[in-house]
């Protein structure tokens, strides 16, 4: 009866460290996200806008999903890869992987607009707080040149859309590494 004791006891534990490295390799892969954030005040609001993504990517590409809270359903955004010069707000991210991709083609930028959005592919309307989910496709090479982490610094990004496209107020960024 010991004997079967010890191996209950032993099988226990063996599940029990199984357990806790499942655990933490989960707790791994999901801290493997990043947040961007920032406050703006726009006129009398202030508004805590941040984006959740991944920070590495394949550099070949891979298929990710975006969240965002706190945004101002008044202003349409993008959501892409683009590269970054400088902090968030500072310069207009540009250029962007698959540019303005009105047809839905490339999946590489994505829309969201009170105004419009959810008409078009890869569009969509805010939720409520300015809530949005978006999966946008990435890879390294921007074209024209513009490599990920060759020749220039890269972020996943939202940024003002074409009605204020000057607008650096909705600019956050997470910068994006390609392995």
């Amino acid at each position: 009866m010991s004997a079967v004791l010890s191996t209950r006891t032993a099988a226990r534990a063996g599940i029990a460290v199984l357990s806790a490295a499942a655990l933490t390799l989960g707790l791994a892969s999901s801290a493997s996200a990043a947040t961007g954030s920032r406050t703006i005040v726009d006129g009398s609001t202030t508004y805590n806008l941040s984006i959740t993504g991944p920070n590495t990517a394949a550099a070949t590409g891979a298929n990710v999903t975006v969240t965002g809270t706190g945004y101002n359903s008044w202003q349409g955004i993008y959501v892409g890869l683009c590269a970054v010069n400088g902090t968030q707000g500072a310069n207009k991210p540009t250029p962007c992987l698959g540019g303005q991709d009105e047809a839905g083609t490339t999946g590489a930028s994505y829309w969201v607009s009170n105004f419009g959005g959810g008409l078009l592919p890869n569009s969509s309307t805010f939720g409520t707080g300015g809530k949005f989910s978006a999966t946008i496709h990435i890879k390294a090479d921007l074209g024209g040149g513009n490599v990920c982490g060759d020749t220039v610094d890269c972020a996943i990004v939202t940024r003002a859309d074409h009605t204020d496209s000057n607008d650096r107020k909705y600019d956050v960024h997470i910068p994006v590494t390609f392995s």
